[in-house]
C-alpha cells in the first residue's frame, strides 16, 4: 500500500489492483442531496421568519396603546357623532326625592334616543309611554338629592339607559338618554 491509500485523500475506495478505477455516479444521485439541503434550509427559514413575526404582533398587541374609542366631548378631536332620532313622549315630571327630613322636589324632562331605522324601538317606545312614565317617576323617587347632583349626570344616563335596555324594553333599543330638564330644589315647609 502506498501513503496515498492510508490517507484515502481521494474519499474514495483503494484502487483495485487492476489499477482501474471506478467512475463516480453522477446525475440524480449527486443532486438529490444538494436539493434536501436547500429545501430544509427554506422550510427553517420560513418556520423561523412565521415564528418571529407572530411573536412581533403579540408583543405589539399586548403593550400597544389601547384601541377602545372614547368620546371625551371636550376634546378637539372627536370624530363623527352618530346621528338617532329621539323619543319625548314621556313629558316633564316632577316628583319628591327620597330624602326623608327634607322635601326635595326634582323635576325631569327626559329624552330617549334610538337608532334611526330602528323602527322595532320606535314603535315599543310609542307603545309603552305610560309604563316610560312610571319609571321615570319611581327611578327619581327612589333617589336622594346627593345622587343628583350635576356630577353625577352622565352616571345618570348610563344607568337609566342600561336599565330601559335590560329590564324594561324588549328591543335594546336606547341608545343615548338626554335630560331636557332636570332639575332638583329643596322645598322649606
Amino acid at each position: 500500500m502506498s501513503d496515498s491509500d492510508d490517507l484515502d485523500l481521494d474519499g474514495g475506495e483503494a484502487p483495485e489492483s487492476g489499477g482501474s478505477s471506478k467512475k463516480k455516479s453522477g446525475g440524480l444521485g449527486n443532486l438529490l442531496p444538494t436539493i434536501l439541503k436547500f429545501v430544509a434550509i427554506g422550510l427553517g427559514a420560513t418556520v423561523f421568519i412565521v415564528t418571529v413575526s407572530l411573536i412581533t404582533v403579540n408583543v405589539v398587541n399586548s403593550r400597544g396603546a389601547s384601541q377602545t374609542v372614547i368620546n371625551d366631548p371636550s376634546s378637539p378631536y372627536v370624530g363623527t357623532r352618530p346621528v338617532y332620532a329621539y323619543y319625548d313622549g314621556i313629558g316633564s315630571m316632577s316628583v319628591s326625592t327620597s330624602d326623608y327630613p327634607l322635601s326635595v322636589s326634582v323635576t325631569v324632562d327626559m329624552i330617549i334616543g334610538y337608532d334611526l331605522d330602528d323602527t322595532t324601538a320606535s314603535q315599543e317606545l310609542i307603545s309603552r309611554r305610560y309604563e316610560l312614565r312610571d319609571f321615570v317617576r319611581r327611578y327619581f323617587r327612589q333617589k336622594t338629592a346627593a345622587e343628583l347632583v350635576p356630577e353625577r349626570e352622565e352616571t345618570l344616563k348610563a344607568e337609566i339607559r342600561e336599565m330601559l335596555n335590560t329590564r324594561f324594553l324588549d328591543s335594546r333599543g336606547a341608545r343615548v338618554i338626554l335630560f331636557n330638564r332636570l332639575d332638583v330644589m329643596e322645598s322649606n315647609f
